[in-house]
């Protein structure tokens, strides 16, 4: 390969962190918005909530709450501090109105022409989930509905969200209209045409930043776009002028489809070279499809990930870099437990899982029979094809767990976990709309707190975290306060029974000998037993949970507690 060859890839966290679709994101009403907010003050080249909102519920008839929510998910792409998200949750916790939150919120600006950028990226939700709740086509007279079985599986395998290859298809299809987004109004026609010999400024291509990065192929150093194109073998081929620090609108379209690839460091990527992650205990014949893989020790910043697809009835716990995603894709019978995620969890086409987090963002499709403890500051996103969706509040701690926290800017308020926000084909869900651009309300439930139990993560860690973060909400504290006293009455009770000394070996016998078939009936057996390292393990004996491994097991290897944990049950 020329050691002067240039691949250019679509980055891959804008494409993941997209949320809802809507027909008011359209090139048509994104080009009449790049020239609004170019010829008006206080629009450009920052844009901030107020102006977004004016333009967003005023011109475009948005419904503030998913204004708010484009708005928020591209805040979260801005490479914010730690102490700068600290920060502003600290600001957040102390807003006790509407009108206060509004306060807040108004401080918040974007860059504008990213922002643009952004919305139209969304296109590629619309079209996903078009297709993946109703086929290739929307139905007509000679088409028929698709059953509830057809549309999950459309689901499962199109939505383009998680697909690389569908953001570079994506990007390739549409970088035409991309790159016309970024032209002044002088250089538009009357329709909002690119003229055919218009210029780009470099300040516009820098805006590109967001969803395109490359690299000279044999140096491999991840560089932003406009870097690339403004030197070395690409400057001429994009036709950039230094004098005018400008590039020719149409050579700058060629060179970017010439040399476009598939991300490198992309779930595709992951799954076929990144890191295999192995551990001891497997149940036979379970995980013969399983793939667990990160590509942390590669990937540049915004591409860092942990991708577990298709595992099932499985323990495991493994150390990891800070994470930035984490996506959960075609899983069931487990539970996953993580580390603070920087910046988002995605659980896709998953069934009966258990998921316990702390991230700043939480977003769930097409998946059924699935539990989210969660912290998060942002609400969660219930795309459509959900079904029997639970959400509890975070449940568990381990000792180093509020300096994690701290070491990637999330708090322990706000916390919006019981907020979730559903949306449909045409952006938040309306229950006016038809079943097929609306998913069904009753799609999650809370977490009744007499259901509610908390979780405990059985490894040995150094740190001070001693409790849940933030505590847990005051009904469900009350539930297990309640649970508790259960305990200390029967416990009260076998004391006042006076019973002899054979009577209790009897007694603790029959105890135990319940709770071994209540093990074996529901499988959680199995999980205690892949808890313990293999050198001890036994069919039959049972001293408890250890570890899965002796690695795991070892505190020098889970100081960075960015554990992972999956099994058949939750506590």
């Amino acid at each position: 390969m020329d050691a002067n060859s240039v691949s250019i890839w679509p980055r891959m966290e804008p494409f993941l962190l997209g949320v809802a679709p809507s027909s008011k994101l359209s090139l048509h009403y994104l080009r009449k918005m790049t020239i609004y907010v170019r010829t008006r003050d206080g629009c450009f080249p920052i844009l901030g909530w107020p102006m977004w909102r004016h333009i967003a519920c005023g011109k475009l008839q948005l419904p503030e709450d998913l204004a708010w929510l484009y708005f928020e998910t591209f805040d979260l792409l801005i490479g914010h501090t730690p102490e700068e998200r600290l920060e502003w949750a600290e600001c957040l916790s102390q807003c006790s109105t509407k009108s206060e939150l509004d306060q807040q919120r108004n401080k918040l600006s974007v860059d504008t022409l990213q922002f643009l950028l952004f919305l139209y990226i969304q296109q590629l939700n619309r079209v996903s989930l078009r297709t993946s709740l109703i086929g290739e086509e929307w139905p007509c007279h000679r088409t028929p509905s698709p059953s509830p079985s057809d549309r999950e599986a459309k689901t499962s395998s199109q939505n383009k969200n998680w697909d690389d290859q569908a953001h570079l298809s994506f990007v390739q299809s549409h970088l035409a209209e991309i790159l016309e987004l970024l032209v002044e109004p002088g250089q538009l026609s009357q329709s909002g045409q690119a003229l055919r010999d218009c210029q780009i400024s470099l300040e516009a291509v820098r805006s590109l930043n967001l969803l395109l990065e490359g690299s000279v192929c044999q140096r491999r150093v991840v560089q932003p776009i406009h870097r690339l194109l403004t030197k070395g073998p690409l400057q001429t081929q994009a036709g950039y002028s230094s004098l005018t620090q400008s590039f020719h609108l149409h050579k700058l379209l060629s060179c970017l489809q010439h040399n476009l690839t598939l991300n490198p460091f992309g779930i595709t990527a992951c799954l076929h070279s990144g890191k295999k992650l192995a551990w001891a205990q497997q149940v036979e014949g379970a995980m013969k499809r399983a793939k667990i893989a990160r590509n942390t020790h590669m990937a540049p910043p915004g591409s860092k990930m942990v991708l577990m697809s298709q595992v099932l009835k499985q323990t495991l716990a493994k150390t990891s870099d800070k994470l930035t995603e984490v996506v959960v894709d075609k899983c069931r019978d487990s539970t996953v437990v993580l580390g603070p995620v920087e910046t988002s969890v995605h659980i896709h086409s998953c069934q009966n899982m258990r998921v316990v987090c702390v991230a700043g963002r939480i977003a769930i499709g097409a998946s059924s029979r699935c539990t989210i403890h969660a912290l998060t500051p942002t609400r969660p996103l219930l795309l459509p094809g959900n079904t029997d969706i639970t959400l509890g509040p975070f449940h568990t701690f381990y000792p180093s767990l509020e300096d994690h926290m701290a070491s990637v800017g999330l708090a322990v308020v706000p916390n919006a976990w019981d907020q979730p926000l559903l949306l449909g084909t045409e952006g938040l869900a309306n229950p006016s709309f038809n079943a097929l651009s609306s998913p069904d309300p009753a799609c999650y439930r809370l977490m009744p707190p007499s259901k509610f139990h908390t979780l405990v993560i059985p490894f040995q860690m150094e740190g001070d975290t001693c409790e849940v973060p933030g505590g847990l909400p005051p009904s469900y504290q009350a539930a297990l306060d309640e649970k508790q006293r259960r305990i200390q009455n029967w416990q009260k009770t076998v004391m006042e029974a006076r019973l002899s000394k054979e009577q209790k070996q009897q007694f603790q016998e029959l105890v135990e000998m319940k709770f071994h078939e209540w093990l074996l009936e529901t499988g959680h057996r199995q999980e205690l037993d892949s808890l313990i390292p293999p050198t001890i393990a036994s069919v039959k004996e049972f001293d408890g949970a250890a570890g899965d491994s002796a690695r795991v097991n070892d505190p020098k290897h889970m100081r960075t507690g960015q554990a992972v944990e999956q099994s058949t049950m939750a506590c």
